[in-house]
């Protein structure tokens, strides 16, 4: 559960480091656009009409506007540089397929069996801390 609840954690926090929210807002616009146009006209040419980029509703300029205000902001940060690419490497892990040994022809020791008979007994009873 603490796992589950620190990689939500972690992936939100991704998403609003990245202007995630004016992503969904610009959604939210869009939707509002193509619903808005399809009913004057087809759908499918309301949808060309949305996405040409010659009309912006006022969703669209906010988004705008505060993309390229987030933009400028960031850019005008003393020492920081955005980086080109971001890896995200893990290491893979190994895949063990096992099947049981035959336990037939002597071939694979007996599990109950002791592995060493030269080893002595431990000490009867058990030694007691000295705390």
């Amino acid at each position: 559960m603490r796992r589950q609840l620190s990689l939500v954690l972690t992936l939100s926090a991704w998403l609003l480091a990245t202007g995630s929210p004016w992503d969904l807002v610009q959604t939210f616009g869009w939707g509002r656009m193509i619903a808005t146009y399809s009913q004057s006209m087809p759908l499918l040419q309301a949808v060309k009409k949305t996405f040409s980029g010659e009309a912006l509703c006022g969703v669209c300029e906010l988004v705008q506007s505060a993309t390229q205000r987030q933009d400028a902001a960031g850019a005008k940060a003393p020492g920081t540089k955005a980086p080109e690419k971001i890896f995200f490497v893990s290491a893979p892990r190994a895949l063990v397929f096992a099947s049981p040994a035959p336990v037939c022809c002597g071939l694979v020791p007996d599990v109950s069996a002791p592995l060493s008979t030269e080893r002595p007994a431990p000490p009867l009873p058990p030694p007691r801390s000295a705390a």
